[in-house]
């Protein structure tokens, strides 16, 4: 029987002092019996000599000091996983909240995973067909990455984040694709638009969902990535299963995270945050990958908005140092009606090339995918001097790259969010493009490759 302690000495938002404690050890679970018999889940953040400071899961409300008891397990936190799992949505300590019966567990996992060893990786080199042209074109997603995205407020990364679990998947003969979509600190509305949206599709059959809510405690969200990555590695490296990862918002995150460290009164960083969200985050990140000998793999798309859209800010830039890349959302384009505003310019994919190519996309992927980018980049550079000096500054060719320019994001980049194109099409859309400037301007493709394709 867990020995109970009545030495709660002090409560400061979600933390709370119990002192005289014996063999309590750091990441312990335990829990809070109140007066009127409630009882509340908590976990050891800390040990110093006799006395422990603990945090909260649920809130601190109704906590009297004399009358209060605390329990402590002896284990840390754990999530019982199981392939009954897929299809289930639950909250963000892994309990069940759609209704349906309790998981019966293969095993129980601590969620503390550690991040994979290097020595252990596998280099990441297939192809993961979004469905998304501005992605699988030209910022390809390959088995193993870590590519995230950054948006920001008011921006439909949301119907973005939906459309990517609706239609992610490996092309191959009978792999084995499951996704993980973990919504950290969101709106009801948005956790309701999330299931429905899945449901609809039929992908929730293949999705493990957990939901933390805007009004759930901050402790919770700091828990739920982990919950998430804990089912993505038993689903992955127990069950060969190709599993993509989906984190939103990890901005909640980190916001949480600052919360629990200024009622720590710990030395704030860059902004308020802790000093230690750097290696929080890679702790988090880098348990997705491949490793070497097994079949599965973990693919990991954490979204996140950027405060006031500034890509200088702590959370996406520390992101970007960890993360294989990222894809950028654009408010420019918002504004112009773009289906998903994806900019793809700043856009990067570092792993992309290990990605496309003959047996993976197609042959002509590569050089068509550096042609585009050359061709965009150049339109807007002559949309640019058509605003300042007029149309009449520029060359014939110039005004055909900015029609290029302009054609490229209404049909290549805005898809909207229910079209679902394969490699091939989004390819083909590419050449179409193409095809609007003289032969002589694609010199990023090989002649072979255009005899074979632009004069088709």
């Amino acid at each position: 029987m867990p020995k109970e302690y009545r030495t709660i000495q002090e409560v400061s938002g979600p933390l709370m002092i119990v002192r005289d404690v014996e063999g309590v050890t750091y990441n312990e679970l335990g829990e809070i019996e109140l007066a009127n018999g409630e009882t509340r889940r908590c976990r050891v953040l800390e040990v110093d000599g006799t006395n422990a400071v603990v945090q909260l899961f649920e809130s601190s409300t109704g906590i009297n000091l004399e009358e209060s008891k605390v329990r402590f397990s002896g284990r840390q936190m754990e999530l019982g996983v199981s392939e009954d799992m897929l299809g289930r949505v639950f909250d963000g300590l892994g309990r069940p909240i759609d209704g349906g019966p309790e998981i019966i567990p293969d095993k129980r996992l601590d969620v503390n995973g550690a991040p994979m060893n290097p020595a252990a990786r596998a280099f990441p080199a297939e192809f993961i067909q979004t469905g998304i042209s501005a992605i699988d074109g030209l910022n390809t997603l390959v088995r193993g990455q870590k590519l995230p995205i950054f948006s920001a407020s008011g921006l439909p990364h949301m119907n973005l984040a939906a459309q990517i679990a609706r239609q992610a998947k490996v092309l191959g003969k009978d792999e084995n694709f499951a996704v993980v979509f973990a919504a950290l600190g969101i709106t009801f509305e948005e956790s309701n638009y999330f299931v429905e949206s899945f449901r609809e599709s039929g992908a929730l059959d293949r999705t493990v969902m957990f939901s933390n809510l805007a009004n759930d405690p901050a402790v919770e969200r700091i828990a739920t990535p982990k919950m998430a990555l804990t089912a993505a590695e038993y689903l992955a490296f127990e069950k060969d299963m190709h599993v993509l990862v989906i984190l939103t918002d990890i901005t909640n995150y980190a916001d949480a995270l600052r919360e629990v460290s200024a009622a720590r009164k710990e030395v704030p960083g860059r902004r308020g945050y802790p000093g230690y969200l750097y290696t929080d985050l890679a702790t988090m990140y880098e348990r997705a990958g491949r490793q070497l000998g097994k079949t599965g793999s973990i693919t990991m798309i954490p979204i996140l908005t950027m405060p006031e859209d500034d890509k200088t800010h702590p959370i996406p830039d520390l992101t970007g140092y960890i993360t294989e890349g990222q894809i950028i959302l654009s408010r420019d384009l918002y504004r112009k009606g773009l289906q998903p505003p994806v900019d793809v310019l700043p856009s990067l994919s570092r792993l992309k090339d290990k990605g496309i190519g003959e047996g993976k996309t197609r042959k002509d992927h590569k050089n068509t995918m550096n042609q585009l980018f050359a061709a965009y980049s150049r339109g807007k550079d002559a949309k640019e001097l058509m605003t300042i000096l007029g149309e009449a500054a520029l060359t014939d060719i110039d005004l055909l790259y900015a029609k290029f320019a302009d054609e490229f994001e209404k049909k290549y980049v805005s898809q909207g969010y229910d079209n679902d194109r394969s490699i091939e099409e989004t390819l083909d859309i590419g050449w179409e493009l193409l095809r609007l400037l003289p032969r002589s301007e694609l010199k990023r493709i090989s002649d072979k490759l255009l005899d074979e394709y632009y004069d088709a």
